[in-house]
């Protein structure tokens, strides 16, 4: 077999987790892959260097590909999703003292988001200083979820609370300094702020929107045309690694592999919460979140068009992108189905038949019809009990309320 070079950009976060053991495990090079990865310091250079081309493929936000094909970046460019690196792993985090002041005005503490995004409207109403926010792009599924459960909470975004960007390992200091009252960002960095800042974690996003994409694998779409026979065996790679990487008794190894300076320089134990659902959730309440990171149940692999349309209505209600038929079709286009089913055909894998669903309809695991016969999926209910449906786009964009 022979061996195709290719350079993958990482930022430190555990959803990097399948690159990193599709190299470390072999799970690459059994697919012809000579895998180089590359750790970066922001999301903006990963989009720069994967626009540029210094970058063959690399973890990416899930909306970036959108953000990149409709002209949203400095570098716009056509590019594609053709597999999602997992389902989750996102939380909000919030310094000591809004936590304190949460607490007072009725947060339970139990992660639920409803209850704690009702105490921080009331503790917005009741202080005299706008609260600041952290997310780690604007085009970031932590950008968006955030703005939807302030929304759904009755708080005004950009009116009420300030939100900045700042790149995800900076985020606990920006916390101590008191440059942030509270930030949303993929693990490690929750834990790293309640273990190192005192901080506490107010709520996730696998309880703001059950079972729901966060990164991708992305590269430019010009380059996956000209090689389909290397992007077929990346999808492979991802999705054998997530595979392994879904089975329990190898989560005290992927801890070992990911704490390792290289990737995210911190304790196994750290990094081993997103991986067990065990969460130090501040003050050492310890709380369970067995969803939190979905490495490959629930078709996490799979780049559902409906997802890509879901992050396109936000960009919509936030002013980022006129809604019209060209936009919604630019958007759509960029997770790529069909290349994830001929990538997965010869291992005879099951994959989901169509390629939208909606979502928030269901608090229980169902099934959805396969490949290979029914597959089971987890609950995807969004905490305030909205419907997302792909076929009523219009409709449900019109129906939100933009802060």
């Amino acid at each position: 077999m022979s061996t195709t070079h290719l350079t993958a950009g990482f930022l430190p976060l555990l959803d990097s987790v399948l690159l990193v053991l599709a190299r470390e495990k072999g799970f690459a090079e059994n697919e012809g892959l000579d895998l180089h990865l590359v750790r970066e310091t922001s999301w903006a250079n990963i989009r720069d260097r994967a626009a540029l081309g210094h970058f063959d493929i690399a973890q990416m936000l899930a909306p970036m590909p959108l953000a990149a094909s409709l002209g949203l970046t400095p570098l716009a460019t056509e590019m594609i999703a053709p597999v999602v690196c997992g389902l989750g792993n996102n939380a909000i985090t919030v310094s000591a003292d809004l936590w304190r002041a949460m607490a007072d005005h009725g947060a339970p503490g139990d992660l639920a988001a409803g209850p704690a995004g009702a105490a921080l409207a009331r503790v917005v109403a009741s202080t005299q200083r706008k609260l600041r926010f952290g997310v780690v792009h604007q085009t970031s599924s932590h950008n968006y979820e955030l703005r939807y459960w302030l929304s759904a909470s009755g708080i005004r975004p950009d009116r009420d609370i300030e939100i900045v960007v700042l790149p995800p390992p900076l985020l606990p200091d920006a916390l101590e300094s008191g440059g942030v009252d509270g930030y949303c960002v993929g693990e490690p960095w929750n834990s790293i702020g309640v273990a190192s800042k005192g901080a506490h974690i107010a709520t996730t996003k696998a309880a703001i929107w059950q079972s729901s994409p966060d990164k991708v694998i992305g590269l430019r779409a010009s380059w996956a045309a000209e090689h389909p026979e290397t992007v077929a065996a990346i999808i492979r790679a991802i999705y054998r690694t997530g595979v392994w990487c879904a089975d329990p008794a190898n989560h005290p190894e992927t801890a070992k592999i990911m704490a390792k300076a290289a990737y995210l320089n911190a304790s196994p134990e750290i990094v081993g919460r997103a991986l067990s659902g065990q969460f130090d959730i501040g003050a050492g309440v310890m709380q369970e979140v067995p969803d939190h990171f979905i490495a490959h149940d629930s078709a996490a692999n799979f780049p559902w068009k409906s997802h890509a349309l879901w992050y396109y209505s936000q960009m919509v209600r936030w002013g980022e992108v006129a809604d019209n038929a060209q936009n919604t079709a630019t958007a759509a286009a960029c997770f790529r189905p069909d290349l994830y089913r001929a990538a997965l055909a010869p291992l005879g894998a099951n994959v989901p038949m169509l390629d939208n669903k909606s979502d928030g309809t269901h608090s229980r695991p169902y099934d959805i019809a396969g490949t290979r016969g029914a597959l089971r999926m987890g609950p995807d209910r969004f905490f305030d009990g909205q419907i997302f449906d792909p076929d009523l786009l219009t409709g449900y964009i019109a129906s939100q309320r933009q802060g």
